[in-house]
C-alpha cells in the first residue's frame, strides 16, 4: 500500500521528526496539533476555548489538505493538561462535528510541547466520491 505525506502551510509545521498527516489508502492519521497560529508558530492568544478552537482549525486545515473534512474523522483523541476543561471541549467540539461522532478518548497529561494546555490527534476515513 503506498503512502502520501499530507502537508500544508494552513497548518503549524511540523516541529518534530514527524509529518502533519500520512494517508495509506483511504485511511489519513493526522498527527497531534496544539493551538499554534500556523503563521506565527505562536501559541493562539486567549483562553482556553480560544486554544480549543485553533486545535480543531488546525485539525480541519491538515483533513482538507489530505482531501476530506472533520466530518470524516473516525477517532479523536484530546490531551489536556487539566482534565477540568474536558466539558469545554465537549462544547466546543459541538461546532466542529455533527453526529454520527467520532469515538474518542480524553487524556490527562502532566505537559504537552511548548507548554500548550490541549493537542488533539485524529483518524480519518476517507470515502470515495
Amino acid at each position: 500500500m503506498s503512502r502520501e505525506i499530507i502537508r500544508t502551510d494552513e497548518a503549524p509545521q511540523a516541529i518534530g521528526t514527524y509529518s502533519q498527516a500520512v494517508k495509506a489508502g483511504s485511511t489519513v492519521w493526522l498527527s497531534g496539533q496544539i493551538p499554534l497560529v500556523p503563521e506565527t508558530m505562536e501559541l493562539v492568544e486567549g483562553n482556553m476555548e480560544a486554544q480549543i478552537r485553533r486545535v480543531f482549525e488546525n485539525l480541519a486545515a491538515v483533513a482538507r489538505t489530505a482531501g476530506g473534512s472533520l466530518a470524516d474523522v473516525v477517532k479523536l483523541n484530546v490531551y489536556l493538561t487539566d482534565l477540568a476543561h474536558f466539558p469545554l471541549v465537549n462544547q466546543v467540539m459541538a461546532d466542529y462535528f455533527q453526529e454520527p461522532y467520532p469515538a474518542r478518548a480524553a487524556i490527562g497529561v502532566a505537559a504537552l510541547p511548548k507548554d500548550a494546555a490541549v493537542e488533539m490527534d485524529a483518524v480519518m476515513e476517507l470515502t470515495p466520491r
